[in-house]
Protein backbone atom coordinates (compact mmCIF):
# COMPACT_ATOMS: atom_id res chain seq x y z
CA UNK A 1 0.00 0.00 0.00
CA UNK A 2 1.26 3.48 -0.50
CA UNK A 3 2.60 5.59 2.01
CA UNK A 4 0.53 9.01 2.65
CA UNK A 5 3.08 10.65 4.51
CA UNK A 6 6.44 10.06 5.26
CA UNK A 7 8.48 10.41 8.58
CA UNK A 8 11.93 11.16 9.21
CA UNK A 9 14.28 10.94 12.43
CA UNK A 10 16.67 13.35 12.27
CA UNK A 11 20.09 12.33 14.21
CA UNK A 12 21.86 9.70 12.06
CA UNK A 13 18.94 9.65 9.47
CA UNK A 14 18.15 13.06 7.79
CA UNK A 15 21.40 14.60 9.13
CA UNK A 16 24.35 12.38 8.87
CA UNK A 17 25.70 13.60 11.92
CA UNK A 18 26.06 10.14 14.37
CA UNK A 19 29.53 10.71 14.43
CA UNK A 20 29.11 14.09 15.55
CA UNK A 21 26.72 13.28 18.30
CA UNK A 22 29.15 10.54 19.37
CA UNK A 23 32.19 13.30 19.73
CA UNK A 24 29.56 15.79 21.49
CA UNK A 25 28.99 12.92 24.11
CA UNK A 26 32.36 11.98 24.61
CA UNK A 27 33.34 15.34 25.28
CA UNK A 28 30.45 16.15 27.58
CA UNK A 29 30.24 13.29 29.68
CA UNK A 30 34.45 12.64 29.91
CA UNK A 31 33.81 16.10 31.83
CA UNK A 32 31.80 14.28 34.91
CA UNK A 33 32.70 10.50 34.43
CA UNK A 34 34.40 7.97 32.15
CA UNK A 35 34.59 8.78 28.56
CA UNK A 36 31.61 6.17 26.23
CA UNK A 37 34.27 4.39 23.99
CA UNK A 38 32.57 3.81 20.54
CA UNK A 39 31.58 0.51 21.64
CA UNK A 40 29.48 2.14 24.52
CA UNK A 41 27.94 5.09 22.41
CA UNK A 42 27.08 2.31 20.11
CA UNK A 43 25.71 -0.38 22.57
CA UNK A 44 24.21 1.71 24.76
CA UNK A 45 23.64 5.80 24.12
CA UNK A 46 23.03 5.97 20.54
CA UNK A 47 18.97 6.71 19.58
CA UNK A 48 18.38 8.10 22.84
CA UNK A 49 17.14 11.70 24.05
CA UNK A 50 20.24 14.00 25.53
CA UNK A 51 18.72 14.10 29.12
CA UNK A 52 18.12 10.28 28.90
CA UNK A 53 21.86 9.82 26.95
CA UNK A 54 23.05 11.72 30.36
CA UNK A 55 20.76 9.68 33.12
CA UNK A 56 21.89 5.95 31.38
CA UNK A 57 25.87 7.48 31.88
CA UNK A 58 25.62 9.64 34.70
CA UNK A 59 22.88 8.66 36.76
CA UNK A 60 20.17 11.30 38.57
CA UNK A 61 21.91 14.32 39.35
CA UNK A 62 20.87 17.98 40.20
CA UNK A 63 23.36 19.23 37.38
CA UNK A 64 21.20 17.26 34.78
CA UNK A 65 19.77 19.87 33.02
CA UNK A 66 23.30 22.22 33.06
CA UNK A 67 25.06 18.63 31.40
CA UNK A 68 21.92 18.32 28.93
CA UNK A 69 22.32 22.02 27.69
CA UNK A 70 26.45 21.27 27.37
CA UNK A 71 25.82 18.88 24.96
CA UNK A 72 23.04 20.83 22.88
CA UNK A 73 25.17 23.55 22.78
CA UNK A 74 28.17 21.45 21.55
CA UNK A 75 26.32 20.10 19.07
CA UNK A 76 24.99 23.20 17.36
CA UNK A 77 28.28 24.38 17.82
CA UNK A 78 29.55 21.76 15.31
CA UNK A 79 26.54 21.82 12.62
CA UNK A 80 25.11 24.71 12.17
CA UNK A 81 26.23 25.22 8.71
CA UNK A 82 23.81 22.53 7.93
CA UNK A 83 26.52 20.58 6.27
CA UNK A 84 25.40 17.35 8.17
CA UNK A 85 22.34 17.75 5.57
CA UNK A 86 23.53 16.29 2.39
CA UNK A 87 22.44 18.02 -1.19
CA UNK A 88 21.20 14.50 -1.99
CA UNK A 89 19.44 14.61 1.24
CA UNK A 90 18.00 18.48 0.71
CA UNK A 91 16.66 16.99 -2.62
CA UNK A 92 15.37 14.13 -1.56
CA UNK A 93 13.33 15.67 0.81
CA UNK A 94 11.79 18.75 -1.73
CA UNK A 95 10.56 15.87 -4.22
CA UNK A 96 9.00 13.89 -1.28
CA UNK A 97 7.22 17.01 -0.13
CA UNK A 98 5.52 17.71 -3.43
CA UNK A 99 3.70 14.64 -3.30
CA UNK A 100 3.14 14.04 0.61
CA UNK A 101 3.52 15.71 4.00
CA UNK A 102 6.95 15.00 5.30
CA UNK A 103 7.59 15.43 9.09
CA UNK A 104 10.30 14.43 11.85
CA UNK A 105 9.87 12.42 14.88
CA UNK A 106 13.54 12.90 16.58
CA UNK A 107 14.15 12.09 20.38
CA UNK A 108 17.04 15.74 19.53
CA UNK A 109 15.45 18.84 21.07
CA UNK A 110 14.17 21.45 19.03
CA UNK A 111 16.91 23.82 19.44
CA UNK A 112 19.08 21.20 18.03
CA UNK A 113 17.29 20.64 15.25
CA UNK A 114 15.90 23.87 14.09
CA UNK A 115 19.16 25.41 13.25
CA UNK A 116 20.31 22.57 11.67
CA UNK A 117 17.20 22.97 9.14
CA UNK A 118 17.59 26.60 8.58
CA UNK A 119 20.73 26.38 7.34
CA UNK A 120 20.21 23.58 5.00
CA UNK A 121 17.38 25.35 3.80
CA UNK A 122 14.53 22.42 4.43
CA UNK A 123 12.89 24.10 7.15
CA UNK A 124 9.62 24.67 5.48
CA UNK A 125 9.18 21.53 3.52
CA UNK A 126 8.22 19.67 6.89
CA UNK A 127 5.01 19.80 8.22
CA UNK A 128 5.84 19.92 12.02
CA UNK A 129 9.06 18.47 13.96
CA UNK A 130 7.81 16.07 17.45
CA UNK A 131 11.18 16.63 19.47
CA UNK A 132 12.06 16.02 23.03
CA UNK A 133 10.47 19.29 23.88
CA UNK A 134 7.15 17.30 22.96
CA UNK A 135 7.04 14.19 24.63
CA UNK A 136 7.33 13.10 28.33
CA UNK A 137 8.43 9.57 27.11
CA UNK A 138 10.99 9.57 24.69
CA UNK A 139 12.45 6.39 21.99
CA UNK A 140 12.02 3.43 22.59
CA UNK A 141 8.90 4.65 23.61
CA UNK A 142 6.10 5.27 20.95
CA UNK A 143 5.26 8.89 22.37
CA UNK A 144 6.60 10.66 19.80
CA UNK A 145 5.20 9.00 16.82
CA UNK A 146 1.69 8.53 18.30
CA UNK A 147 1.85 12.79 18.40
CA UNK A 148 3.16 12.65 14.76
CA UNK A 149 0.34 10.17 13.80
CA UNK A 150 -2.52 12.36 15.30
CA UNK A 151 -1.02 15.34 13.39
CA UNK A 152 -0.60 13.79 10.27
CA UNK A 153 -3.98 12.69 10.86
CA UNK A 154 -5.42 16.27 11.00
CA UNK A 155 -3.76 16.73 7.58
CA UNK A 156 -5.04 13.61 6.12
CA UNK A 157 -8.41 12.62 7.85
CA UNK A 158 -8.59 8.63 7.88
CA UNK A 159 -4.93 8.38 7.87
CA UNK A 160 -3.71 4.49 9.19
CA UNK A 161 -0.30 4.22 11.00
CA UNK A 162 0.17 1.44 8.11
CA UNK A 163 0.14 4.13 5.30
CA UNK A 164 2.87 5.92 7.39
CA UNK A 165 6.33 5.10 6.66
CA UNK A 166 9.01 5.98 8.88
CA UNK A 167 12.76 6.04 8.51
CA UNK A 168 15.57 5.29 11.12
CA UNK A 169 18.83 4.43 12.47
CA UNK A 170 18.56 2.88 15.71
CA UNK A 171 16.79 0.29 17.69
CA UNK A 172 15.18 2.68 19.93
CA UNK A 173 13.75 4.01 16.61
CA UNK A 174 12.96 1.17 15.51
CA UNK A 175 11.31 -0.07 18.34
CA UNK A 176 8.97 2.93 18.68
CA UNK A 177 7.88 3.03 15.02
CA UNK A 178 6.89 -0.14 14.91
CA UNK A 179 4.99 0.24 18.80
CA UNK A 180 2.97 3.27 17.35
CA UNK A 181 2.20 0.92 13.96
CA UNK A 182 4.28 2.69 11.46
CA UNK A 183 5.74 1.28 8.37
CA UNK A 184 9.20 1.16 9.77
CA UNK A 185 12.47 1.52 7.28
CA UNK A 186 16.04 1.26 8.81
CA UNK A 187 19.19 2.90 7.67
CA UNK A 188 22.37 0.18 8.36
CA UNK A 189 24.35 2.78 9.58
CA UNK A 190 25.02 3.87 13.41
CA UNK A 191 24.12 -0.04 13.74
CA UNK A 192 24.59 -3.11 12.89
CA UNK A 193 21.58 -4.76 10.58
CA UNK A 194 21.03 -7.41 13.98
CA UNK A 195 20.12 -4.57 15.64
CA UNK A 196 17.42 -3.41 13.62
CA UNK A 197 15.97 -6.32 12.88
CA UNK A 198 12.32 -5.72 13.94
CA UNK A 199 11.86 -2.56 10.77
CA UNK A 200 9.74 -3.80 8.36
CA UNK A 201 12.81 -3.79 6.13
CA UNK A 202 16.68 -2.64 5.73
CA UNK A 203 18.24 -0.28 3.53
CA UNK A 204 22.08 0.68 2.89
CA UNK A 205 21.59 3.93 1.69
CA UNK A 206 17.96 6.34 1.81
CA UNK A 207 17.82 7.90 -1.87
CA UNK A 208 15.07 8.70 -4.56
CA UNK A 209 14.37 5.05 -5.53
CA UNK A 210 13.83 4.29 -1.60
CA UNK A 211 11.07 7.24 -1.21
CA UNK A 212 9.80 6.72 -4.87
CA UNK A 213 8.79 3.00 -3.74
CA UNK A 214 7.54 3.61 -0.22
CA UNK A 215 5.33 6.51 -1.89
CA UNK A 216 4.44 3.90 -4.39
CA UNK A 217 4.99 0.54 -1.86
CA UNK A 218 6.32 -1.83 -4.63
CA UNK A 219 7.53 -4.96 -2.16
CA UNK A 220 10.44 -4.41 -0.64
CA UNK A 221 13.82 -6.21 -0.68
CA UNK A 222 14.64 -6.95 2.90
CA UNK A 223 18.64 -7.67 2.93
CA UNK A 224 21.41 -7.49 5.32
CA UNK A 225 23.35 -4.47 3.83
CA UNK A 226 26.53 -3.40 4.27
CA UNK A 227 27.47 0.24 5.49
CA UNK A 228 25.72 2.61 4.04
CA UNK A 229 26.20 6.17 2.53
CA UNK A 230 24.04 8.95 1.43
Amino acid sequence: MPARALIFDFNGTLSDDEDVMEAVTQDVLGRYGPVPTHADYIDRLAGFSDDAIVRIWLGERPDLDRIVEERVQGYRERVADGRTVTTEMRELVRRAAERVPVAIVSGAALSEIAPVLDAAGIAELFRFVVSSDDVREGKPHPEGYLIGLERLGELRPGLRPDQVAVIEDTEAGVTAAKAAGLHTVALVRTMPAARLAAADELVDVVDWALIERLLGRSAPARSDPGPAAI
